[in-house]
């Protein structure tokens, strides 16, 4: 009887969900992988430091993915959809920089850190940008989600 209150314990314990994610409602994520060959005159720019390229290949991301170099064969990718409003006909992100920028809102984020750069200070809850996996390996970088 004692073995069986430890198992229970032990399900228990283990069926609990410590993830404290919160989902963002506005995006769905899909499942996807690309591999961005940076011989390619494409994805060349991703080659250096703090430069960033679109890939609106079809299939890739909800409109797209944004992927920057962050140094040190480092790399992320974000879905380029505005992550704080319904899709709609102003919805997909801009290329600035190394910033993205929301045509429908002119809300700015991070390609660094995915961050939202210019949250109004309104007690409004804002979501940052989707990250996908990145992974370096050869010259290539593989984005899934």
């Amino acid at each position: 009887m004692r073995y069986f209150g430890i198992l229970v314990f032990l399900v228990v314990l283990l069926s609990c969900d410590s993830d404290p994610t919160n989902r963002n409602p506005f995006l769905q994520e899909i499942g996807f992988r690309i591999d961005l060959d940076l011989n390619l005159p494409l994805y060349s720019p991703l080659t250096n430091t703090g430069n960033a390229v679109f890939v609106g290949n079809p299939g890739v991301g909800l409109r797209g993915v944004f992927v920057i170099n962050t140094g040190f064969n480092t790399f992320r990718a974000f879905e380029a959809s505005c992550p704080n409003i319904a899709p709609s006909s102003c919805s997909t992100l801009e290329l600035n920089g190394q910033t993205a920028i929301c045509p429908c809102n002119d809300n700015e984020f991070s390609l660094f850190t995915g961050q939202l750069l210019n949250a109004p200070d309104d007690g409004s809850r804002f979501f940052n940008l989707l990250e996908y996996q990145a992974r370096f390996s050869g010259n290539t970088v593989s984005i899934s989600n």
